[in-house]
């Protein structure tokens, strides 16, 4: 793939950054080929690069800025905190008043833990879970990403439901054990496992499949699982750290009408600062120390910041509801565009401001069918876009997002560069 450079500034820094960060950057997604752009700030709905280029950006942090970047109101509210200080190693009535208004939002929720990613949060749930429960196993959904901690960097063996193997060195098979996969939309899979296994803590599962979709449930899916989990005495854990304020005030929770025990917020919650939230039920989190015996701890658990940020955020969300549905606007405009190509070499799909088209003939159900897209015709589409001034996530694997900045316009710039990538470029 390409980036759009002017200049090799990119390039240069990349060379330096690959004796100092392992593959050079510190994320994998990022390791984009040959090399990645570089960064020097944005505003709104846009990048401006190292190398003097400026890019519609359709990545977002992969999520969390909803209503763009730099967003003045979020902005302000971190300046006066930056004023009074930012880290104290003490509770603040910022994580009271964050709390609230997850509570206000979230009716599944009743308390929360606040941490420093997702990836933290979906810890402290299966943890959580396992020591409620008293019980040692979990299942995931085949392909669904819940951070890069041991219980869930678990991919699945052959038939519809298997027991975990290591998706990552380091991983010790003693640990992927205890880790069971089921593929998405697939509660017949789900009901045959928990009758077999009586083990079972809970079942961790992303609503809309974020990290290769965004990939939809299917009508009802999504209460059979809460039925399902419900009679076998599993916990089911939302993790929403993708879909949390993203497709609505309430999530993915309060769009589909389903209620689960846990959910783990991020991204969104924070403002676009690091931040990561487990809440459910009060009698399950007042298991978590120092009230009960499951240990969770931070030195910037609640940070300041964080809780700034989040607070104009879900403030700015709550004053300006409206945008959700000026953003399923947008992105529905993108997928009418498409829809009147002729002769597709794939299939769009989009949910509120959450949209990917997959090079495969139809909408993918699953991580296996997601992954029986046409990658090479991906990359062709990625370097179209970038080299015309537009930023999406660069995988197949990876949702795209709008901002509340993006304008009119802009939406207008991304459909006519997907129109003419798919009418002329991105076939193999």
């Amino acid at each position: 793939m390409t980036p759009t450079n002017n200049t090799n500034t990119s390039e240069q820094l990349f060379e330096t950054a690959k004796t100092l960060l392992p593959g050079g950057v510190s994320s994998p997604v990022r390791a984009i080929k040959p090399y990645p752009f570089y960064v020097e700030s944005a505003s709104g709905a846009y990048l401006n690069t190292a190398d003097g280029t400026t890019l519609l950006d359709c990545c977002l942090g992969y999520g969390p800025l909803l209503l763009g970047h730099a967003h003045p109101t979020i902005q302000e509210a971190i300046s006066k905190q930056l004023e009074k200080g930012w880290l104290y190693g003490t509770p603040t009535d910022l994580e009271i008043e964050l709390a609230k208004l997850i509570t206000r939002d979230y009716n599944s929720i009743d308390m929360v833990r606040f941490c420093s990613s997702g990836s933290e949060a979906t810890m402290a749930a299966l943890r959580l879970a396992r020591g409620y429960t008293n019980k040692s196993d979990i299942v995931k959904v085949e392909g669904g990403f819940h951070g890069a901690h041991d219980s869930v960097l678990i991919k699945a063996g052959s038939g519809a439901t298997t027991m975990g193997v290591p998706d990552s060195a380091g991983v010790i098979p003693d640990v992927a054990a205890h880790t069971h996969s089921v593929a998405y939309n697939d509660a017949e899979a789900l009901e045959s496992l928990l009758s077999k296994q009586p083990d079972i803590a809970a079942y961790i599962i992303e609503p809309i499949m974020g990290n290769i979709g965004p990939i939809l449930p299917e009508i009802g899916y999504l209460m059979d699982v809460r039925e399902i989990t419900a009679a076998h005495d599993v916990l089911l854990i939302f993790d929403e750290v993708i879909t949390g304020y993203r497709i609505g005030r309430s999530g993915a929770q309060g769009y589909y009408g389903v209620r689960p025990d846990l959910t783990t917020l991020g991204k969104i919650v924070g403002g676009g600062l690091p931040i990561g939230v487990c809440g459910g039920k009060r009698e399950i989190m007042e298991c978590i120390a120092p009230q009960g015996p499951v240990y969770n701890a931070g030195t910037f658990n609640g940070h300041p910041l964080s809780m700034a940020g989040g607070i104009a955020t879900l403030n700015w969300i709550f004053e300006h509801e409206t945008m959700y549905s000026t953003l399923a606007g947008h992105t529905r405009m993108i997928a009418n565009t498409i829809a009147d190509i002729s002769d597709q070499p794939g299939t769009f799909v989009n949910i509120g401001s959450m949209f990917k088209y997959f090079f495969r003939a139809e909408a993918p159900r699953n991580y296996r069918e997601a992954k029986e897209c046409n990658t090479d015709a991906f990359s062709k589409l990625y370097t179209h876009m970038n080299r015309n001034g537009i930023f999406i996530p660069p995988s197949q694997f990876e949702t795209n997002f709008l901002s509340f900045a993006h304008s009119t316009q802009d939406i207008e710039k991304i459909c006519m560069e997907y129109e003419t990538s798919l009418k002329q470029g991105s076939r193999v």
